[in-house]
């Protein structure tokens, strides 16, 4: 009997002290460990603190657990896996593609994305138009192990096909070196060259070198599986929920198209234009809780930063206010650069203010722009159409597929302030989204160049993720 009870009580005492799963430890101590790397489409400190697509996703992930993130980056994809075998993390969320030998030493996810690789030039090279062609180029990739093995596998097809890996440079960098002319040619992933072609308009896309690839998170191949299923979990309802798609929206969807005259004319007025009316942007921002990057992007689509400028319709200034919306705010003088920034600086800020209570940001600021181009009640028209179509009203991802139908009678009749020019308000939201990266770039790289004063944070307005 004595010896019944105490392997009775060392069996208690055993189950007592079981060790708990990965799950269940990451919520006692509150912490998700994410391994990444430095890219604008992954993860990167911008001026409003981290952004990049995979950041707001694990964000999103980090949350749902009830936990804080802590990111931890390495310099590749390579580095960044052996961190994961040292268990430095609790997964690897960096853009990964799956391939094989990932997969036969890792777990992943289901997949979330897709991408694909794309060979890269310089305006004044000439164009390579066949793989066949890349034989005969000088090409050179960052140590991405994923890309090595795409390219290992055409190497079959074309023996004589090389490359170099530069192990210190990032795919940005790359870009960088071949914008300037110092290497010819560079393989980097189609998120990343959409992203950073507007920063460098020297870029060229040649062609893409493979099919589209699945992208997912990475985990330790152990007997532990919590925290990768509740990851698997987390994954397919952002999926069934249509919240992925948003989310891909909010940081790809308005970088379609690519204007190289026009991006070099707006670099070059960033330079010769925007110094003069920098403080007044700074000052309008401040006063009013807006970032006074945007304020400038906003100025750009308006009136290309020329205080003189005046539309057919009677629109006039910097911010290019009508005479209705300047007498409500109150600017007598529209031509005058200081009054049109107040002016517009203040009445988009009522108008974010104005807006619903239901829509949250980014997608609120979406609005606000949109209402500032159309007017306050076509957006409200607008997203009675979408609720009568069954979406979602508050995102932006479903709106702009609204306002283009209020040129047509079959859906401006059924609303109550008529027809509006929708489509031309998407544009207006999208071209100033791509204006203020591109703005955002521009302040920061002359900031690391030159040590001038760093962009001013945003105070309200202004989302992570413009």
């Amino acid at each position: 009997m004595r010896l019944f009870l105490l392997i009775a009580a060392s069996l208690l005492l055993s189950a007592c002290f079981e060790t708990p799963d990965l799950l269940t430890r990451i919520k006692s101590t509150g912490q998700l460990n994410v391994l990444t790397r430095n890219s604008p489409s992954i993860y990167y400190q911008g001026p409003y603190g981290p952004a990049g697509f995979e950041y707001a996703l694990v964000k999103r992930f980090s949350d749902s657990l009830g936990v804080r993130l802590k990111i931890i980056v390495e310099p590749n994809a390579s580095e960044l896996l052996n961190q994961l075998d040292s268990h430095k993390g609790h997964l690897a969320a960096a853009k990964l593609i799956i391939t094989a030998p990932r997969k036969a030493r890792y777990l992943f996810t289901i997949p979330y994305h897709k991408v694909t690789y794309q060979l890269i030039y310089r305006s004044n090279t000439r164009r390579p138009r066949k793989l066949k062609d890349m034989a005969k180029l000088a090409i050179e990739i960052s140590a991405d192990d994923s890309l090595i093995l795409v390219l290992q596998s055409l190497k079959k097809q074309y023996p004589k096909l090389n490359w170099t890996v530069n192990p210190d440079a990032s795919p940005e960098d790359l870009m960088q070196l071949v914008n300037e002319g110092l290497i010819d040619f560079t393989i980097v992933s189609s998120d990343e060259i959409k992203l950073n072609r507007r920063y460098y308009p020297e870029l060229r896309l040649a062609f893409d070198i493979n099919k589209p690839q699945d992208i997912a998170w990475a985990f330790e191949k152990n007997a532990d599986h919590s925290l990768f299923d509740a990851a698997n979990k987390f994954l397919q309802q952002q999926q069934d929920s249509g919240e992925l798609q948003h989310l891909l929206n909010q940081h790809f969807g308005h970088i379609k198209g690519f204007d190289y005259v026009g991006t070099r004319v707006y670099q070059r007025h960033i330079i010769t234009r925007l110094p003069q009316f920098r403080p007044w942007f700074e000052k309008a921002g401040k006063d009013n809780h807006v970032s006074w990057m945007l304020l400038a992007a906003m100025s750009y689509q308006e009136s290309h930063w020329n205080p003189d400028a005046k539309s057919p319709t009677g629109v006039k200034g910097l911010m290019m206010l009508t005479l209705a919306t300047a007498k409500h705010i109150g600017v007598n003088n529209r031509i005058e650069p200081y009054q049109s920034i107040f002016g517009g600086a203040y009445y988009l800020s009522s108008l974010y203010k104005k807006l619903p209570k239901t829509i949250s940001d980014p997608d609120r600021l979406y609005f606000a722009l949109a209402a500032y181009n159309l007017g306050y009640w076509h957006v409200i028209d607008a997203m009675k159409l979408a609720r009568q179509q069954g979406k979602d009203d508050t995102k932006w991802a479903n709106l702009k597929q609204i306002l283009p139908l209020l040129r047509k009678k079959k859906w401006h009749k059924k609303v109550h302030y008529g027809y509006a020019r929708g489509d031309e308000a998407v544009k207006y939201v999208e071209n100033i989204r791509s204006y203020y990266d591109i703005l955002k770039w521009e302040v920061a790289r002359n900031w690391r160049e030159n040590k001038t004063t760093p962009p001013l944070k945003a105070l309200q307005i202004l989302p992570p993720a413009l």
